[in-house]
């Protein structure tokens, strides 16, 4: 009995065509199954006050079962139209921010996308590439793969689900990080002490 390997089929693909299999188009990715966010506004908001990106910038962030952000990386990269380059920056990005889940039968944790980009909201070929790589990095990391979101002049706009909003835009200064996030909760507690923090928010 003889081993051996057989011959790929990707080698007679010209490079065009297999980087072709690495884009999504958007209506393949209507039809994945993605997620929806409960809060865009506030996941898109909250990115922004963060990390404060500019054209060019992507952020990658992990949300619980709750959309609170567990983790989240901001950086740039070279333009490509190739998912598999952007599934190997996502993967590493994702596993120097928090642990994998490959552990666990059913993700619980989501990943989610924002790309800040020139140019109108409408879809091009890199925005299919990031969203094929986040789709196989999440596979890769043990993670539910999340939105695709861009922020453009236009706004941002959540594709696939046909929400948006004019603000935050490409151009937006950052709102001060302590606004985007809800004010703690006074204590549930009964007594004097309670009543007097109540009085003091209230005032």
């Amino acid at each position: 009995m003889t081993f051996g390997f057989a011959p790929s089929s990707a080698a007679s693909l010209s490079p065009s065509t297999v980087s072709a299999t690495r884009v999504l188009e958007p209506a393949e990715w209507a039809a994945a199954g993605i997620p929806l966010l409960r809060s865009p506004r506030e996941i898109v908001s909250g990115l922004h006050a963060r990390h404060r990106p500019r054209p060019a910038t992507t952020i990658v962030a992990v949300l619980d079962p709750d959309e609170r952000l567990r983790a989240s990386a901001s950086f740039t990269s070279r333009p490509a139209a190739d998912g598999w380059l952007y599934r190997n920056v996502l993967l590493a990005q994702l596993r120097r921010v928090i642990p994998h889940d490959l552990r666990r039968r059913t993700p619980v944790r989501t990943a989610v996308l924002l790309r800040c980009r020139d140019g109108d909201a409408r879809w091009t070929e890199e925005d299919g590439a990031w969203m094929w790589g986040l789709r196989d990095a999440c596979t890769l990391h043990g993670l539910r793969c999340g939105a695709y979101i861009t922020l453009t002049r236009d706004g941002w706009q959540v594709f696939g689900e046909g929400r948006g909003g004019r603000h935050p835009d490409s151009a937006s200064e950052p709102e001060p990080f302590a606004t985007s996030e809800a004010p703690v909760p006074l204590p549930r507690t009964g007594g004097a002490a309670s009543e007097m923090l109540r009085r003091a928010a209230a005032r």
